[in-house]
């Protein structure tokens, strides 16, 4: 045995509320990794539902890595939702027209960037991930967290706007653990260190 199938949709028998997320995920500027997992309450499907404000004209993308783990009800808020705050006004005129088209003439609605997620994330129930965020390969996200900045890899953060709870690991276990990239391993070696992933003791990876 080799692992499950990375591109079947429903890798658990008999259950459709956990999904491989890319074989699920249909908007282009989407990209999910491979046996990343999305687990839904209701409808796996609901997961575009909940990446908001994702406009093909503004251009920005949602990019997760792979072996993450998305908890029902995790948003992602991209750069769409943004309006302007050192105008006297945030009001969105030009997308009206009738007179109001050349209100943004010269100017320009603020743009995070992408939201990238690294590999191996744990994002908790209903969690929210804004504009221009990237999280660290190895983070956790806590239940109902906000969050508003960069995340550090192997850090596990919460509240809002989340902040550090604390690092997983030490230092040069962290630096070890980003050298090795054990989601880029080819998944018979991936399938024979399963044993050691579930354990704490990096030095059985590393022989």
């Amino acid at each position: 045995m080799m692992g499950p199938d990375k591109n079947i949709k429903f890798p658990l028998e008999n259950y459709e509320r956990l999904c491989f997320l890319k074989n699920v995920v249909k908007n282009p500027n989407i990209i999910v990794g491979d046996y990343t997992y999305y687990d839904d309450f209701e409808n796996v499907e609901n997961f575009e539902k909940n990446v908001k404000y994702l406009f093909d004209f503004v251009g920005d993308k949602l990019i997760i890595g792979k072996f993450c783990m998305i908890a029902s009800d995790v948003k992602f808020i991209m750069n769409g939702a943004n309006h302007l705050t050192d105008s006297l006004s945030t009001y969105p005129f030009a997308i009206f027209g009738r007179g109001w088209e050349n209100a943004m003439q010269g100017k320009s609605y603020p743009h995070k960037g992408d939201i990238n997620i690294g590999n191996d994330v744990w994002i908790g129930y209903n969690a929210t991930i804004m504009a221009g965020v990237n999280i660290g390969d190895g983070a956790i996200i806590a239940t109902n967290s906000t969050v508003t900045k960069d995340v550090a890899p192997y850090t596990i953060v919460g509240g809002n706007p989340a902040t550090e709870i604390r690092k997983r690991f030490p230092e040069d276990v962290i630096t070890k653990l980003l050298e090795l990239k054990w989601w880029n391993w080819d998944i018979e070696k991936i399938t024979k260190n399963v044993q050691n992933l579930t354990g704490n003791k990096i030095e059985k990876l590393i022989q």
